[in-house]
């Protein structure tokens, strides 16, 4: 899950469909009404048709997405469409087959048929995540922009951060986003601002549509932060910034507690939510 660290050695059982679910509504009853799967890679498990086919059929609940790497979702985006999965992000940092390689160590092929397929079922919108590295990919944006524009879907230009990174990996490849944002004001037709996720800028160009994603490691960031995640080993976590406050919800569960047992769970947890920066 984004902004947790895990080691094997604290490596526990996965958690259930059943228990996934029922997490899941307990948070809607007290007012969450979006839910995004993210990893790791959630399509990793084998049960995840089911995952979102018991989270979608939970009343009150308006919105379902996932962040996925692509690789096997042009076999499962049908049935997942169908059960429920509104909309998908799709990380995909290149269109050159063996800079993907070096990457991630698979292959391009595989996403750009799971982006394709993506569009076919109706997901929408389909995003394009490129995460900018210096030397690597920084002079690709134009083409993936074209892409973006062939295939209907939205890029999304993200920002290095220096999270469960070496300080030299970071040094060596972090580039700002500020030239590809005055490249972009000048071509686009119309600018947005989305004022709770960042206040990051969408700029519609003709028939493309580029969102730019600076850190999150920021006051801007944390003020309007309403997000709050849940572990892969059942942990309630309400900032991604820290891993101090977090709230065990799995165990009690497991041990038989109530659904208002959980609530109080919920709620100790948000109460543990603090600005990660705080000038």
């Amino acid at each position: 899950m984004e902004g947790e660290e895990k080691s094997i050695e604290n490596f526990a059982e996965e958690m259930t469909v059943d228990e996934i679910v029922r997490i899941v509504r307990i948070a809607v009853g007290l007012g969450i009404f979006k839910v995004k799967l993210t990893g790791g890679e959630p399509l990793m498990r084998r049960d995840i048709v089911e995952i979102i086919k018991g989270i979608a059929a939970i009343s009150g609940l308006a919105d379902v997405s996932m962040t996925t790497n692509g690789t096997v979702l042009a076999p499962l985006a049908k049935e997942l469409h169908a059960n429920g999965l509104k909309r998908v992000n799709i990380s995909l940092p290149t269109l050159n087959g063996e800079v993907y390689n070096k990457l991630t160590g698979g292959r391009l092929e595989d996403v750009l048929e799971g982006v394709e397929a993506a569009v076919e079922v109706g997901f929408y919108p389909v995003k394009l995540n490129m995460l900018i590295l210096k030397g690597v990919n920084d002079d690709a944006v134009p083409e993936m922009v074209i892409f973006a524009r062939e295939t209907g879907t939205i890029l999304q230009l993200i920002e290095l951060e220096p999270i469960n990174i070496s300080g030299t990996y970071y040094s060596v490849h972090y580039k700002s986003l500020d030239e590809y944002e005055n490249m972009l004001r000048q071509e686009a037709v119309k600018v947005e601002t989305r004022q709770y996720m960042q206040s990051r800028h969408i700029y519609h160009l003709l028939n493309a549509t580029v969102e730019v994603v600076h850190p999150i490691e920021n006051t801007d960031f944390c003020i309007r932060c309403t997000r709050l995640r849940v572990t892969s080993d059942g942990k309630l976590k309400p900032c991604l910034m820290r891993n101090d406050n977090l709230v065990d919800i799995l165990t009690p569960m497991r041990n038989g507690a109530k659904d208002q047992e959980l609530m109080e769970l919920f709620k100790l947890a948000n109460q543990k939510r603090r600005p990660y920066n705080k000038e």
